[in-house]
């Protein structure tokens, strides 16, 4: 019995040092602060993390468009193994996932007004007939806007009336368009001066991107509003 009370103030000291051993761990040692309590019980929201992905708007842009305009972007084809894309306002107009896409050019009419597509269609620039791509482009209406996206070989079956079309569109790289190049246009019917949506590539051995075929061209912007169309 008279051992209790050494034995009690035995078990005193220990109790009290293991205490101040697991607070000395939890707050860091001396000076520490509070950082590992802190870390056991932060949430998620509140640990460091990478910086929050940048907001995008309408087809992928990073800044919204102005009022009474159109938002688009647009990707031409890699080599002859990845279809081009053409979104619209969020919308995805052509593409391979669509099943509307094909080698040559890509073309989607676009009510210059509303915004909504009026036709969308691939036409074959290496085997195919080059009057049916004429008799698509020929009747257009005043303030139709024209999507254009190459898909390998865009320019073998072009002749001068298809060019002079182009041109007549907005294009001022239409002429010099050639087998393999990479293309992406925007045009419209009736405008007065050539468009500021184009990219050309030409292809050369001495700066393809892939073996035969230059590199891919992807474009994006804000178009405004027509205030005439069909």
């Amino acid at each position: 019995m008279r051992l209790a009370g050494p034995l009690r103030i035995v078990a005193l000291v220990i109790t009290v040092g293991l205490t101040w051993l697991v607070a000395s761990i939890l707050l860091g040692g001396p000076g520490g602060g509070f950082p590992r309590v802190q870390q056991l019980f932060a949430s998620p929201e509140n640990s460091v993390t990478a910086e929050p992905r940048a907001r995008k708007y309408k087809c992928g842009l990073p800044q919204p468009c102005p009022e009474e305009h159109l938002a688009f972007r647009m990707v031409s084809g890699a080599a002859n193994v990845i279809g081009p894309k053409i979104c619209l306002e969020d919308r995805m107009l052509m593409s391979s996932v669509k099943d509307n896409v094909g080698r040559g050019l890509n073309i989607a009419l676009v009510n210059g007004v509303s915004g909504e597509l009026i036709e969308a269609r691939a036409f074959d620039m290496w085997a195919g007939d080059v009057n049916d791509l004429l008799k698509f482009i020929r009747p257009l209406h005043e303030g139709t806007l024209v999507f254009v996206a190459s898909y390998d070989d865009p320019a073998t079956k072009m002749n001068e009336e298809t060019r002079k079309l182009f041109s007549d569109l907005g294009s001022k790289n239409v002429k010099d368009l050639a087998f393999r190049d990479s293309w992406v246009f925007v045009g419209a019917k009736g405008v007065q001066n050539k468009s500021p949506f184009e990219q050309h590539v030409k292809n050369s051995k001495h700066t393809n991107k892939y073996e035969g075929w230059p590199e891919a061209l992807e474009m994006e912007g804000c178009i405004p509003r027509r205030t005439v169309a069909s």
